[in-house]
């Protein structure tokens, strides 16, 4: 399997295997570094730690089954070639008693299982956290099937990581104890982990049960986004939200992406989610996809490239095969950083190389990309207002740059409009740029975009080089910024 520049060559891929208590997975990896792009995502739901839960030992069918995926998964890796393959094992197979006996059966097969400590699983957890939200601070709590993690997050580094058996797959039994008797026992728990959390910071929410909670909540809100990474809530709205999906005895409707055992775990997860709110009072929740598996590869990056941003990262692996590459992003940034200065930020850069890139696709396609990619495209290291952003300069690169009647667009939701009205302006500069330079880096840097006063202008040493479309587009610009124009 390649891609341009052999991005997406298998013997340059690199494969996790995660052996958890509720399911086993496969994940191959390729693409840059800071921004890997998902090859594969194969799963098989063995429920390893049901057994474990009841009797304390890993369960022969349950077993059986984790064996013959593992089995499947070093056929597949070997024959494609991938690189690099870890393998890491959690709570199910750390509480069992005859969790050595079945990693011996897992090196049988040829894979080099390592088991982590409840310690190493949280903190591994919150280094993918922070390899998604490069600047985060709080708590990170991730749910898997046997054991909650929870972790501190202070300046880029973890502390104070704890492993709690409140898996999904132990919940239901405690919640059937009641209610209070539920919060209580938790609230037991954390003590007992001498756990105290400062009041107000992030809570970030990790694990398959939490995206499914996440969805089902969007789903509640009519959400204008489907991706539940970086979804962020107030925790009072999260706090009512979870109580809403709690209730016992009330089904919930099937949800699109959601499988039924997920769909099962959403009460629970509602339900420990409500208590962790009360105890842990932080300010805010955000749902991150980036855990376990990202932590593992984020862990082994070298200093320089995990201090890469991630958003540009993979934005620009992204465009790199439709010829908008580092270069010719920085000559677009020069070109209109004095007139739209949100150009030369992080996020700014990552719109205008998908500003430019969408000259590369058929005009019949470009009007869904504001949705497409700025939207839907799974990309790290931006939230929802970022994402906002995205689409609206998309938006207006594909020759809808006015102002859209309130509502008109989802995206209006996810961000301030003064953010939205700068997105705007850049995605108008980046049609201008690409119409007038056809998006060549040595016809960009004979021209300038600026600004003097109140008026905009546009230079060049080339004659005539300036055509009937361009001035048009300038025209725009300038009155989307209320301003006039030169010469």
């Amino acid at each position: 399997m390649r891609h341009a520049g052999g991005v997406f060559a298998w013997e340059q891929s690199r494969a996790i295997i995660d052996i958890g208590s509720n399911t086993v997975r496969l994940v191959v990896y390729g693409g840059p570094p800071r921004a890997p792009v998902t090859l594969l995502n194969e799963k098989v739901t063995a429920r390893l730690g049901k057994h474990v839960a009841e009797t304390g030992r890993l369960s022969e069918k349950a077993a059986g089954g984790v064996l013959r995926a593992l089995s499947r998964y070093k056929a597949l890796l070997d024959l494609a070639g991938v690189g690099r393959v870890d393998v890491v094992a959690t709570a199910a197979v750390r509480d069992a008693t005859n969790g050595a006996d079945f990693l011996e059966r897992v090196r049988e097969i040829g894979l080099k299982p390592r088991l982590l400590s409840g310690v190493e699983e949280a903190e591994t957890s919150a280094t993918g956290v922070l390899g998604a939200f490069p600047d985060a601070r709080g708590i990170v709590g991730d749910l898997g099937g046997g054991s909650l993690e929870l972790v501190d997050l202070v300046d880029g580094s973890t502390s104070h990581g704890v492993s709690l058996p409140l898996g999904s797959l132990r919940l239901p039994a405690m919640r059937a104890k009641g209610d209070r008797a539920f919060v209580r026992t938790i609230g037991k728990m954390l003590a007992g982990a001498d756990w105290v959390a400062e009041p107000g910071v992030t809570l970030y929410l990790v694990g398959g049960s939490m995206r499914a909670l996440a969805r089902a909540m969007m789903v509640r809100l009519n959400w204008p986004l489907e991706d539940t990474h970086g979804f962020t809530l107030p925790a009072e709205k999260a706090m009512a939200l979870s109580r809403l999906l709690a209730r016992r005895g009330q089904p919930l409707k099937p949800i699109e992406g959601v499988s039924a055992n997920r769909l099962a775990s959403i009460p629970d997860a509602a339900a420990l989610l409500g208590v962790l709110l009360q105890q842990l009072q932080p300010g805010r929740v955000v749902f991150s996809s980036w855990g376990l598996r990202e932590g593992v590869l984020f862990g082994s990056l070298d200093a320089a490239v995990q201090r890469e941003d991630p958003l540009l990262a993979g934005v620009l692996a992204f465009t790199g095969p439709m010829a908008v590459d580092t270069a010719l992003l920085d000559a677009a940034v020069r070109w209109m950083a004095d007139v739209v200065p949100l150009a030369a930020t992080p996020l700014g850069r990552a719109a205008l190389a998908l500003c430019l890139a969408a000259g590369r696709v058929e005009p019949n396609l470009r009007r869904d990309l504001a949705s497409d990619w700025g939207l839907r495209k799974r990309w790290v290291g931006v939230d929802d207002a970022g994402r906002a952003v995205l689409a609206a300069a998309l938006r207006a690169s594909a020759g809808k740059g006015q102002t859209p009647a309130a509502g008109a667009d989802p995206w209006v939701r996810l961000a301030p409009p003064e953010a939205l009205a700068e997105a705007r302006g850049l995605g108008l500069a980046a049609r201008l740029c690409r119409r007038l330079s056809a998006g060549a880096l040595a016809v960009i840097e004979q021209t300038r975009l600026s600004r003097e006063d109140d008026r905009l202008s546009l230079s060049s040493p080339v004659l005539h080089l300036v055509g009937e479309g361009s001035s048009r587009d300038l025209r725009e610009l300038a009155q989307h910024l209320g301003l006039g124009i030169s010469g």
